[in-house]
């Protein structure tokens, strides 16, 4: 197992952060590559379960995932439930008075995972200017 942990600070209160991050379908907005989809429960939910895809046009993996704690508007976590991405993630919204902080921290298997954190975040800049617009 790798663990990282990424930060980025956010321009909107935790609250409109907690949306824009829990927005599954709309992840691919601002995740390099990937798509998300409820496959299920409600997303919003601990044991509700998520796919997400990775890549270009056919060429990627597929991670699927479940919802193990569901606490809003500050913490989600999720175990890493397929082939080839096993161990858990977690995302953290921070208050910081109208702001709030990003974090992301993983404990995975990954192959290449020197590759993966240098695009989350990449991704996560891309983020924090989709939670700044995003509708309150």
């Amino acid at each position: 197992m790798t663990r990282f942990e990424l930060r980025v600070p956010v321009d909107a209160p935790a609250a409109r952060t907690w949306a824009a991050l829990t927005d599954w379908e709309r992840q691919g907005e601002w995740m390099l590559g990937t798509r998300v989809r409820v496959t299920a429960g409600d997303g919003a939910s601990t044991g509700s379960e998520l796919t997400a895809f990775t890549g270009i046009g056919p060429l990627g993996f597929t991670d699927t995932m479940r919802i193990t704690a569901w606490e809003p508007p500050l913490r989600c976590a999720v175990d890493h439930t397929g082939r080839l991405v096993r161990g858990t993630g977690e995302f953290l919204v921070l208050p910081r008075g109208a702001r709030s902080e990003l974090v992301w921290a993983e404990d995975v298997a990954l192959p290449l995972n020197l590759a993966f954190a240098p695009g989350v975040k990449l991704s996560l800049l891309r983020f924090a200017r989709f939670a700044r617009e995003y509708p309150a």
